[in-house]
């Protein structure tokens, strides 16, 4: 996923309930969709960000000598600038953007006859 193009906002954003509940039909089961994609974009941004500042490190033990470095300062506030992941999560799920399943519904819709 590329969160950097991505058209979610920066804001929070009053959503319907009721679109998001609409291919699940379970508000629960849609926040916890969102949230473990949050999760996912979290991680992903953050090993992202680690690999880039991971560039400018000094591995220095003086304490007396701080590097102000401005491509990392740059760096870091771009990614502070970004949309939170759960609002990049909230976005692809209403774009129809996340693959999701449920294994127990799929078990149970071949073998109706057994259900009681």
């Amino acid at each position: 996923m590329d969160y950097k193009k991505s058209k979610a906002p920066v804001n929070t954003v009053t959503r319907n309930i009721m679109d998001l509940c609409k291919d699940t039909n379970s508000l629960y089961e849609s926040v916890a969709i969102i949230a473990k994609r949050s999760n996912q974009i979290s991680v992903q941004i953050k090993e992202d960000l680690s690999k880039k500042l991971a560039e400018f490190a000094s591995y220095n033990d003086s304490l007396e000598e701080v590097f102000e470095n401005r491509e990392q300062i740059e760096i870091s506030r771009y990614y502070e600038k970004l949309p939170k992941p759960t609002l990049l999560a909230t976005q692809e799920f209403v774009e129809d953007k996340i693959y999701w399943r449920d294994p127990v519904r799929e078990n149970h819709q071949g073998n109706d006859d057994r259900l009681v």
